[in-house]
């Protein structure tokens, strides 16, 4: 006979602006003619950064062997405007390469949005590095790129299994945000649209 039903509530954990950071992982000029989703990662990458610069979010650009595989790609730079820096890596994972590893230890902040390419790559080993450092990985499905949809749709799957957070560029800007009153709402509802 059961006497009384155990319920187990999961604490709800909205991500917030003041507590995250975001790493923009190897979008390059060699690398994301490749990509099968070239265009929808490229757009969506513009516009999370267009929106966590309104956000004051604190944003990591990574290239990987940027000899080879050429700078950022302009449309990226161009959104960044006069904030664009990046950190040269040769490791897949960026929290495998000291200096970033430092840079984003230096932040301070819990929750680390990753977007950029290749999902089953350089993105997930950074995910994974992440969750396995005590930070909270959040991955942006729609902002991250591969070669084939197989590899992308695995690399999502694979990062789920670890722990990640997964959402779109759009979910996140709304959940940073909080609110219609937060000051930059308008101008980031004219990114979405």
């Amino acid at each position: 006979m059961v006497t009384g039903v155990q319920t187990c509530a999961l604490p709800i954990l909205l991500i917030k602006a003041e507590n995250t950071a975001a790493i923009i992982v190897d979008v390059q000029e060699k690398l994301m003619p490749a990509m099968f989703n070239q265009e929808e990662v490229e757009k969506n990458v513009n516009r999370l950064v267009a929106g966590l610069k309104l956000l004051e979010v604190p944003m990591i650009v990574t290239q990987q062997y940027t000899k080879g595989i050429g700078m950022t790609i302009p449309s990226v730079i161009e959104t960044f405007g006069d904030d664009f820096s990046y950190m040269e890596k040769t490791s897949f994972g960026v929290y495998g390469e000291a200096p970033i590893k430092e840079a984003i230890d230096g932040l301070g902040k819990k929750n680390i949005i990753v977007c950029g390419t290749e999902t089953h790559v350089c993105v997930l080993q950074t995910c994974i590095q992440l969750k396995e450092a005590g930070y909270q990985p959040i991955l942006v499905t729609d902002a991250a790129g591969s070669r084939h949809a197989e590899d992308r749709k695995f690399g999502i799957k694979r990062a789920i299994q670890e722990g990640v957070i997964v959402t779109t560029y759009e979910a996140l800007l709304f959940e940073l945000m909080g609110g219609s009153t937060c000051p930059v709402f308008r101008q980031i509802s004219k990114i979405v649209k």
